[in-house]
């Protein structure tokens, strides 16, 4: 097989395809960060298919998870076949589908709650909203740009994203909020959620600015991102309506197995729940 180097530039490549096949913002930077890592790793050596499983064996060395690992080899997987180096390609590991959701990462309406009064205590009243617009609209941290001042006039926000366009309906006590928040704010129409210099509030600040009130709120680090928000939502959307396929549209998800993982209880509640059964005499 001919040797191949790896090289800056094919990255650049890629990146390019990532981006003309209109891949998220945070997926090509993801993609691209995990391939580069595995150039560097390289450090100049040839690309051989005994290196990329190398790679993944080191990879789990460092103790990453499973899902992790093979996020890693999907980045590196995508770069080769857009080389047409498909005989490097390196196989995922199997896991077995999880039963039950992590309790250590679990957000609870409690502690959902505790975040957004810590916030305004802080005199954040920007970062409580973001948090009750993703948690009561069940959006995407990297959706909260669509929320805008005509969205929150007519209740409803068109999201347009990963090629797919879908109408999110926002509640209309989180409308008055937005309202009311952009009146301050003097903005008249557009993104309501903007920095002082008027630019776009990126994901990792909100992101960070969550993370800083874990303490004062009582909450543990492990629980407090803001997809945790939009998990929220759906565990308590489909308590209410028991209704998977409503969710799976809601929430923008193709496949209701994707919409599963959203719901999926901690082990504690299956205990619970098989308690009630009342099977052992």
């Amino acid at each position: 097989m001919k040797e191949r180097i790896l090289t800056t530039t094919h990255l650049s490549s890629y990146e390019d395809f990532l981006r003309t096949e209109e891949r998220a913002p945070a997926t090509v930077e993801k993609y691209i960060r995990d391939t580069r890592s595995f150039l560097v790793w390289l450090d100049g050596r040839p690309v051989t298919k005994e290196r990329t499983v190398q790679w993944k064996e080191r990879l789990l060395a460092q103790g990453l998870s499973p899902a992790t690992v093979n996020a890693k080899l999907s980045a590196l997987n995508g770069l080769f076949q857009l080389l047409g180096w498909d005989g490097y390609r390196v196989k995922f590991l199997k896991v077995q589908r999880k039963i039950f959701r992590d309790s250590s990462r679990e957000l609870t309406r409690a502690e959902y709650s505790s975040l957004v009064q810590t916030a305004l205590r802080q005199g954040k009243e920007w970062l409580a909203l973001v948090m009750e617009t993703i948690c009561a609209a069940g959006i995407r941290v990297s959706e909260v740009h669509f929320i805008t001042v005509e969205a929150a006039a007519a209740g409803q926000a068109r999201v347009s994203l990963k090629g797919k366009i879908r109408e999110i309906i926002l509640p209309g006590k989180l409308c008055r909020k937005l309202l009311k928040y952009a009146r301050k704010k003097k903005t008249d129409s557009g993104e309501i959620f903007l920095a002082k210099d008027g630019n776009r509030i990126s994901r990792h600040k909100i992101w960070r600015e969550m993370k800083t009130l874990c303490e004062k709120a009582g909450v543990k680090t492990s629980k407090v991102f803001p997809h945790n928000l939009r998990h929220l939502f759906a565990t308590l959307f489909y308590q209410a309506t028991r209704d998977i396929v409503r969710l799976a549209d809601v929430l923008g998800h193709s496949s209701v197995n994707t919409t599963r993982l959203y719901i999926m209880t901690t082990g504690a509640e299956h205990i619970r729940q098989l308690d009630r059964l009342k099977l052992v005499c």
